[in-house]
């Protein structure tokens, strides 16, 4: 039981991982907005995401779009916009409106932007003709854009555009729009716009994408959230009961590969992910996925090359199999947070997740104190039980 004293405990681990962030949503709808200059549209929409609002008017005879279009951005110095896109269904290709403060005048910019690709985005005249510009902010925060789009031909003649809009956190001394979360609310920001009928259907694309990131989130937080702590925690309190050997063993080997097979599954996703995703990095949480991955993989060695107790080299095997263990539930733990804030999804889930931390952070105290009473106990009793001839080491 040396072991114990030499190791840190996984309730101190585990409890050093919890916070709760709840950021209360305004609640707000496009009939509710006005606009000074009398300024007025036919139609506006509530849009699905981001907590966006369009205000529209279509003039068929001269394919006339005049649009107020209504986003906080993500942070203060941050940027919304409101795109067309002539050819597809998502941001890449799309021509944009862009609002944001300037950081040197505090006045707001407006701005045109051609997204070529993810990784091209930069001020441009658009494809299509646009006038009558402008850009406010208003008092609730958020930051107005107003024009009017010559709409192009092809579209006019279908009555329908695919509409794109997003926020973003900051915006460069050049003018280069800093990326956007790529959370749910952000891939859902986008749709098809009915000019004729006012109406807008929300867009799919993102749909599919966002049922992978949810796997991956799932298959990863029930490996390295759950199951590695768990398997830790079998591993360093059951077997101090000398009733529960060889079977905390047992548990302790299937909780750790089970864990490692839904990591895998888990990793292979995240990799399928990264290469649908172009020019769309998570440095970090890629990272300590790949070490994760690396750990466990050495990690699951250690049952293969395992010395007996009474082996030389059981001692060096211990300082291995400990430390890479606690690295795994350092990094598990913490990668699972990172994607927790990167998937930005109900706040219930975190919570639910959060909950499951604790509780085995509970868990572990409440063993660790009764662990430590049964090897107090069991070293008391060796010291005081008297001599009878046959307690000897010959």
């Amino acid at each position: 039981m040396a072991l114990l004293s030499s190791a840190p405990s996984p309730a101190v681990i585990l409890l050093c991982f919890w916070a709760v962030i709840i950021s209360p949503a305004a609640s707000l709808t496009c009939s509710s907005q006005k606009f000074s200059g009398n300024q007025v549209y036919s139609n506006c929409l509530d849009l699905p995401s981001l907590s966006s609002y369009l205000h529209f008017s279509y003039d068929s005879a001269n394919t006339t779009l005049s649009i107020g279009f209504v986003a906080t951005p993500s942070k203060s110095s941050g940027w919304i916009s409101w795109a067309i896109n002539p050819k597809d269904t998502g941001m890449a290709g799309s021509q944009s409106l862009v609002a944001y403060k300037n950081s040197s005048t505090g006045g707001v910019q407006f701005r045109t932007y051609d997204v070529a690709s993810y990784s091209s985005i930069v001020p441009k005249d658009l494809s299509f003709e646009v006038w009558d510009t402008s850009a406010v902010s208003r008092s609730d925060g958020s930051l107005a854009i107003f024009a009017k789009i010559k709409v192009p031909v092809n579209l006019a003649a279908s009555g329908k555009i695919n509409q794109v809009w997003q926020v973003g956190p900051s915006v460069g001394t050049d003018g280069t729009l800093a990326k956007h979360d790529f959370a749910a609310a952000n891939l859902q920001a986008k749709g098809t716009l009915d000019l004729k009928s006012g109406q807008s259907t929300a867009g799919s694309g993102g749909n599919d994408k966002l049922k992978k990131k949810n796997i991956h989130g799932i298959l990863n937080a029930v490996s390295w959230g759950i199951l590695f702590p768990l398997g830790a925690i079998i591993a360093r309190y059951v077997r101090t009961f000398e009733s529960a050997d060889p079977a905390w063993f047992y548990l302790h080997a299937f909780c750790q590969v089970s864990a490692y097979a839904i990591g895998v599954a888990g990793w292979a996703t995240g990799l399928k992910l990264g290469s649908e995703s172009s020019g769309i990095t998570y440095s970090t949480h890629r990272n300590i996925g790949i070490a994760l991955f690396v750990l466990a993989t050495v990690q699951i060695f250690a049952l293969f090359i395992r010395p007996k107790k009474d082996h030389k080299y059981r001692f060096y095997w211990n300082i291995y199999h400990h430390s890479f263990g606690y690295a795994i539930l350092v990094l598990g733990i913490f990668n699972v947070f990172k994607g927790l804030d990167m998937l930005s999804p109900q706040h219930k889930w975190r919570t639910a997740y959060m909950i499951v931390i604790i509780a085995l952070g509970g868990i572990s105290l409440l063993l660790e104190a009764i662990t430590w009473a049964v090897v107090l106990k069991r070293k008391s009793t060796k010291s005081t039980k008297p001599y009878d001839g046959y307690n000897n080491d010959n």
